[in-house]
Formats: C-alpha cells, structure tokens, sequence
C-alpha cells in the first residue's frame, strides 16, 4: 500500500513536466491492446483528460485493425494484407470508413468526454485537412519468393496536412479524436495507416511529442533488453545490423520521419500497461523508448 508521503513525493516528481509542457501539443497514436480490453480503454481516456487538465494540448489518431478484420468476418468480405498494409478494394473501404470514421471514433470520444473531457471526432475528409496520394502498387513476394507487385486499392500515403482545424479545436478547448482516413486530391477517400497519420499530423501541429502505443514494450537492444532512448543515427544503425526487425521497422521509421520534421520527441510504449501514457511523460525513468534527431 503506498503511503501518503510517497503519493505526495511522485506528484513532486511530476510537477516540473507539467510546468515544461503546458500549452504544448502531444499527439497520441491509440492502438494495439490498449484499444480492446475495456479497462484499458477507459483508463486511457481518463490519462488523456488528465493531460488536458493540467494545460497539455491532446490530439488522439487511432488505429482499429481489429474491429475492420471483424466486422468483415461478419459481413463475409475477404481479407488480404501485403507489404504490412490492407489490400483496400471498394466494398473494404466502405467498411473501413464505417468502423473507424463511425463507431471506433465515436467510443474514442464518447469514453473522453464520459471522462469530463471535450472531444470531437473527425477524419482527414473533414475540411480535406489530410490529404495523401494513392499508393497504386507495393513491391513483395509472391509465396515462390519470387518478386512480385501488388494493387493495395484505396490505400494512401499521406502528401500534406493543413492543420488549420486542428490549431481551432485545441484553441477552443476541444481534443480532436482522428480517424486515419485521408483524401487524394479529387476528394476519394483514402485508407492510410496510422502510425504514418500521427507522425504527419504531429509534423504539422510542431508537436512536442508524438506517443506511439503499442503491444511491446518498447525498442529493444540485440540481447532483448529494452532501449529507454535513442537517437536518429543510432536507430539507423539498428535497423541495418538486424536488430530492429519485423514490425518495430515501420515504427521507427515513423518515428524518424516525425523527428526530422520538428517534433522534438517520440516515445514507443506499451498500451497494455495501464497508465502508460502518465508514467511515460511524468516520471523521471519513463516507461518505454524515446527517440530524438541525432
């Protein structure tokens, strides 16, 4: 049972980080385990109204793999992935809009203002303010492990982000809640991962953080320690040698980009350790990897 002194000891520990990042901007990217156990996803939507208590701007970017494979198990529509992302033909990208446009963000919002917060749900096809070109096709393999290229659809790439709206929600003491759904410039609408979503958007806001939550518990070293920082040179490195593989590679990279772009931190966290998000930013040994620019 902690004590009353060490309850009023961590608060002290917080309190400079307060100070330090009042009326700056975080973007969060919500996903992973964090987004399906219940009191996960309630724990979370009281951190990040904790967040904007205490003067910290919060922008939310989800994702929601997991309710678009169910709801097209459901609906009998076939599902195939390459290169990492969802072949997003027509009939799947009409479910997509669905399940993240409508009911995952509408929980999201609902849970934050359930909570005593002030959000509002939007997608990058509100006032076109996300805007990505068509990734036609992505080099892979065929099961020969011969080279082969495949037609991903209605998937996109993010090109720019006109932060306009965002800049008047935080102004106006609201928390956008963002689906990643981006429009190409003839206004189709556009499947785009999140991770890439949430580092653009962090880019353009000039963030001082961008949170990545996941299923791991961070960047780890060659001998499965976890890595608490990095810089840019060094994540390089990593990744050449082997080290950094499998899914944690578009992450990092994510994470490089966002870096290069202005925003001065990015944490990689486990989303399956309650509170993750506060423990993170308000303690002095964090909980998972932060990246920095060399």
């Amino acid at each position: 049972m902690i004590s009353i002194v060490e309850k009023a000891a961590i608060l002290h520990e917080a309190l400079p980080y307060i100070r330090r990042f009042q009326k700056r901007t975080f973007v969060v990217k919500y996903g992973g385990h964090a987004m399906v156990d219940d009191a996960l996803k309630e724990s979370f939507a009281r951190d990040v109204c904790l967040l904007r208590y205490v003067g910290i701007q919060v922008v939310v970017v989800h994702g929601g793999g997991p309710q678009i494979n169910r709801t097209l198990e459901r609906m009998g529509i076939a599902q195939s992935f390459s290169a990492g992302l969802r072949v997003t033909d027509e009939e799947t990208m009409d479910v997509v809009e669905m399940v993240l446009g409508g009911g995952v963000n509408q929980d999201i919002v609902g849970l934050i203002c359930k909570h005593g917060g002030r959000a509002v749900g939007l997608s990058g096809k509100d006032d076109h303010f996300m805007v990505a070109r068509r990734l036609e096709r992505v080099s892979t393999r065929d099961e020969t492990g011969a080279a082969a290229w495949v037609d991903l659809g209605r998937v996109g790439d993010v090109e720019r982000v006109d932060p306009t709206i965002l800049h008047q929600l935080l102004a106006s003491g609201f928390m956008p809640v963002i689906a990643p759904i981006a429009v190409d410039d003839a206004g189709l609408a556009l499947n785009v991962n999140a991770d890439t979503a949430a580092a653009s958007i962090a880019r353009a806001l000039g963030a001082a953080k961008l949170m990545l939550m996941t299923d791991v518990e961070g960047v780890k070293d060659r001998e499965g320690g976890l890595l608490s920082s990095l810089d840019a040179a060094r994540a390089e490195r990593l990744i050449e040698d082997e080290v950094i593989v499998g899914g944690m590679i578009p992450k990092v990279r994510c994470a490089l980009d966002a870096v290069s772009g202005g925003v001065e931190k990015v944490h990689v966290i486990d989303g399956r350790v309650r509170h993750a998000l506060l423990l993170e930013i308000f303690t002095d040994s964090g909980l998972g990897t932060e990246i920095v620019a060399s």
